[in-house]
């Protein structure tokens, strides 16, 4: 028609356009299988599938009406029990490189493949289950299919993980073998108590025969899949112990030296900055050597803490190259801590996304005063505790002598509150290095007090520089039995002395929830920030979330907001537990014994690593804590 559009003819159907591109695509890509690049996930589930197949292979008894019953048959019959612990041993194997899978490792790849084909003979041998080998081949070709999808490097280890192998292994290897020992009820003898059952497994782990009896070739079986858990854990924990161990995260001579020279240009950009230069974490630098981001892997998570280190014009090569390590790794990327200036960089130049995790309480000099009704509380008490006896003294580093550090070290270790050592994004690690003589140091003393060993010393505050003009409180440390207050005496002390060394700020603690905290006690809040503020109080009983909101607010600081930057929602629950461990809340691991534990290499060149303590709940015995 005409000024119309053309009629269809000879069949053809009128269309308003192309069909659906994407659809196209969909269907195109159908017959190819999944993407790429999701292979791993799918196969590391895959894997996690056969691994449980072959162990029900190697536990429970052949099924007598096997199609393949017959053929197998004219298989040897020794050959049964070796396919059944072969398939038990396989099957716990691939349970073991499941998460490797699903990560890409070359390590976990290459062992699947190795694996995945004497799992398939097992159950043929044993099962005569054919579609077990089915399985087994299904996932095998996809892995070899797409094998430059594995090609993540292995994460640095300790030796200790050995110790870990055995108790978990053995654990496991003991339930295991119970319910081997208890599948075969038909053929048992008598009816063995559990107390048997468990002997029997002992002593087959070690390949002796127990007191459970059985009929027929049950008992070689039983003892050959007994042997074959025994002999896995003993085998994966010689090989743990024994292998080139990897480096951990440690800044070389070289490293630092160039991160003090960075500072001394931009340390005044970031308070936590100088917490880089903490000896247990790794660095990356940008291309051009003008900026860096250091960084510990806890638990399979790549931790930043803070903003990069040196030109902000340069952040987005380090950030690179930070990305490119996690990537080769296959690290979760995560960012503790950065301020807002830090988070946005990240968002832009990695497509990450940043999530408020709290405020750093910074205190400006100029604006401090114990006068007004809103310091009287913390007035009265400094005026209390001075006329309890004691003094403050406020000093650098470089000005102490070499006695009087050796005793602030002694005491701030002996005054830690925990057996471990904690902090990683907010804690430098160590008192009276001689290369951080710029650091600042504020003391309690009480004549008379030399009963504790520590002379008249009764408490230790610690902070590191933020550029030339401000410092960053690192640790808290006061003996146990002093008057309480030790800690807001020392914070006024520093604050008042420290025009005299040019200082202008000063960083205190970082208050996690911080506005949560705040707007949830407000006249008018919602019933939700209600709740979300009873949970943080409620947890506040063990990582101190309140009591550090109330003593940072003391001081009347203005609030720094400090955020986390994360991939995908989903990482965020092993984010928050790789940054527990790392602050040394958490240890998932059983520790050594103390005379296996391994020595820390000689320090450079005077190093005593402590770090923050916190203690329970009293505010005056409140450390900076992440």
């Amino acid at each position: 028609m005409p000024g119309g559009e053309p009629r269809p003819t000879g069949g053809q159907r009128p269309t308003d356009g192309p069909r659906d591109p994407g659809a196209l695509k969909g269907a195109r890509r159908l017959p190819r299988g999944p993407r790429p690049e999701a292979v791993p996930v799918l196969a590391g589930r895959a894997c996690a599938l056969v691994g449980l197949l072959d162990i029900a292979a190697g536990v429970f008894p052949r099924f007598r009406h096997s199609r393949m019953h017959a053929v197998a048959e004219v298989l040897p019959g020794a050959l049964g029990p070796f396919a059944a612990a072969l398939s038990l041993s396989a099957g716990v194997l691939l349970l073991l490189l499941a998460h490797g899978l699903k990560r890409g490792k070359r390590r976990a790849w290459r062992a699947a493949v190795a694996l995945l084909p004497a799992g398939a003979v097992a159950q043929f041998t044993y099962r005569h289950s054919v579609l077990g080998v089915l399985l087994t081949l299904a996932l095998l070709a996809p892995l070899l299919r797409h094998r430059d999808q594995f090609t993540a490097l292995p994460d640095p280890r300790g030796r200790w993980r050995a110790l870990a192998n055995f108790v978990l292994m053995g654990a496991g290897s003991l339930l295991l073998g119970l319910v081997v020992v208890s599948a075969h009820p038909g053929p048992l003898v008598d009816d063995p108590s559990l107390a048997d059952r468990l002997t029997h497994v002992l002593y087959g782990l070690f390949g002796f025969e127990g007191p459970v009896d059985y009929r027929g070739d049950t008992s070689w079986t039983v003892a050959f899949s007994l042997g074959a858990l025994g002999l896995l854990t003993a085998v994966t924990t010689i090989y743990l112990a024994l292998r080139p161990e990897h480096p951990a995260a440690r800044l070389t001579e070289d490293d630092e030296a160039r991160l003090r020279a960075l500072l001394a240009r931009h340390g005044a950009r970031d308070s936590l900055g100088h917490f880089a230069l903490r000896r247990d974490k790794a660095v990356v630098f940008s291309p051009s050597g003008k900026a860096a981001v250091t960084y510990r892997v806890v638990s399979g998570v790549m931790l930043a803490s803070g903003d990069p280190i040196g030109d902000v014009e340069a952040w987005p090569g380090a950030i690179e190259r930070f990305m490119d390590e996690a990537r080769a790794h296959s690290w979760t990327p995560a960012v503790m801590g950065c301020s807002e200036t830090g988070g946005e960089v990240w968002t832009r130049e990695t497509g990450l996304d940043a999530l408020e995790l709290g405020d750093e309480a910074v205190v400006d000099v100029a604006d401090f005063s114990l006068a007004g009704r809103p310091m009287r509380n913390v007035r009265q008490m400094v005026k209390r505790i001075e006329r309890a006896g004691y003094e403050t003294r406020v000093r650098r580093v470089r000005d102490l002598g070499g006695d009087e550090l050796d005793r602030i070290r002694r005491a701030a270790d002996d005054w830690r509150g925990t057996d471990t050592e904690r902090g990683f994004s907010m804690a430098l690690g160590r008192v009276g290095d001689p290369a951080d003589g710029d650091c600042l140091v504020a003391t309690a003393h009480k004549a008379g007090a030399g009963a504790t060993g520590h002379g008249d010393l009764r408490a230790v505050l610690h902070f590191v520089p933020w550029g030339t003009d401000g410092v960053s409180l690192d640790l808290m440390r006061r003996d146990r039995a002093a008057d309480p207050g030790m800690n807001e005496l020392l914070i006024v002390a520093a604050l008042q002395a420290a025009p005299r060394f040019g200082i202008e700020r000063v960083s205190l603690n970082f208050a996690m929830f911080r506005s949560a905290l705040a707007r949830g006690e407000k006249l008018g809040a919602g019933p939700v920030l209600r709740a979300w503020r009873g949970l943080l109080v409620f947890l506040s009983r063990w990582f101190q979330i309140e009591s550090l909101y109330k003593f940072n607010a003391k001081f009347r600081p203005r609030w720094e907001p400090r955020f986390v930057v994360y991939r995908a929602s989903a990482d965020l629950p092993r984010i928050g537990f790789a940054a527990m461990q790392a602050e040394g809340f958490l240890n998932p691991v059983l520790p050594l014994p103390r005379f296996l534990r391994r020595r820390s290499p000689a320090p450079r060149p005077c190093v005593h690593r402590t770090t923050a303590d916190v203690a329970p709940v009293r505010p005056e015995s409140t450390a900076r804590a992440a």
